[in-house]
């Protein structure tokens, strides 16, 4: 399968599976940024790369500064990783190893295999498809009441289905006394994410922790660079078990200089507010439904008429060099679902295409089937 290792973006599975170079794919199994590194990052590598001689600030104060700077918060509440992969498994190390853990599901795997890996038990809330995959409170606080978990790992937005989870509702769980971390990895691409995010309340409350990555908005996957905001406590306590120089040179730089980049922002926030809508509906013409998402991906459910299911399909676009995510890998999901990106206008284009292609190929097959 493409997801060989739990994530979309395996260029060179996709190469080995479909027999074509990775350089021939379009990919929208993951969702970054389509517009690619900003200008900063290549200025970056042109005037610093014979720094690279020299060992990385350990405690990473730049990038923390700055961080802190936008934030409205403390260098002390701000922890660097190597991605939210490595922050996602600090937290449970240092927060609750061994603690009940609760989930929604779907979700993003890495909050259950963290868990599993340090013994957690496991508690799942479930997302319902005619709910439009909203957190049920009612759902939540049943589990708060039955289970007791000591702590919530969630996203919001969420992966795959892109959804916010209501900010009253986070810090309703804080108040029980769990403890709660939010993954924001994908707020960025929000433009009110300022009312939205929950960075200055994690920064006092001392069991709220929020996670941030910078690869995503700012297209650098390749370079793994991530943050957590939390008290001055938790973030030393997280500290403690990192593994030394965790964030690479390149790294720090890179992320103070793309902070600075006010226009690359903009124009992600523009293009996203335009083609969302767009390739929706361009999904919706072709009979899926696209349910409501307010970042730079769209959970898919195939049409009635499909006689393929989400393995099939993404085998036969990564033919046609389009990459899709399959997601019945996610927990909660069955073999209807898929997840693709939102990317430039041409992008969009030929993944409707040559999604038409492949669906009216089906099509084609269950009739004579039938006949």
């Amino acid at each position: 399968m493409l997801e060989r290792y739990g994530h979309g973006g395996d260029l060179v599975t996709a190469a080995e599976m479909y027999g074509l170079p990775a350089s021939g794919f379009v990919d929208f199994s993951s969702n970054m940024n389509p517009f690619g590194p900003p200008d900063a990052v290549r200025h970056v590598m042109e005037q610093r790369w014979q720094d690279l001689d020299q060992y990385p600030d350990p405690a990473v104060r730049g990038l923390r500064g700055k961080i802190a700077s936008r934030h409205g918060i403390t260098m002390d509440n701000v922890l660097c990783g190597n991605g939210a992969a490595e922050i996602i498994d600090l937290a449970i190390r240092a927060l609750r190893p061994g603690a009940s853990v609760a989930l929604a599901v779907p979700g993003f795997g890495e909050y259950a295999d963290a868990a599993h890996k340090y013994g957690g038990e496991l508690f799942t809330v479930p997302l319902l498809e005619e709910e439009q995959f909203q957190l049920s409170e009612l759902r939540v606080f049943e589990t708060v009441e039955r289970d007791k978990p000591g702590l919530w790992m969630l996203g919001s937005p969420n992966n795959p289905t892109g959804q916010l989870v209501n900010r009253e509702l986070v810090l309703r769980l804080v108040a029980t006394g769990a403890f709660v971390v939010i993954d924001e990895a994908f707020i960025d691409f929000i433009a009110d994410e300022d009312r939205l995010t929950l960075v200055r309340e994690a920064a006092t409350l001392p069991n709220l922790l929020v996670i941030r990555s910078m690869t995503k908005f700012y297209s650098v996957p390749g370079v793994r660079l991530g943050y957590a905001v939390g008290s001055p406590a938790v973030i030393e306590a997280m500290r403690r078990l990192q593994t030394p120089w965790s964030v690479n040179s390149l790294a720090q730089w890179m992320g103070e200089a793309v902070l600075a980049d006010e226009a690359y922002a903009k124009r992600t926030l523009a293009w996203l507010a335009d083609e969302r809508p767009r390739l929706t509906a361009s999904l919706q013409a072709l009979g899926c439904h696209v349910f409501e998402s307010v970042v730079n991906y769209l959970l898919v459910k195939l049409p009635d008429r499909c006689a393929l299911d989400a393995s099939e399909l993404q085998k036969r676009m990564g033919q046609r060099g389009v990459l899709v995510r399959d997601a019945s890998h996610f927990a909660g999901l069955n073999g209807r679902f898929i997840r693709v990106a939102v990317k430039l206008r041409e992008q969009n284009e030929q993944l409707v295409a040559k999604l038409q292609a492949v669906l009216q190929e089906s099509g084609s097959q269950s009739e004579m089937e039938r006949g």
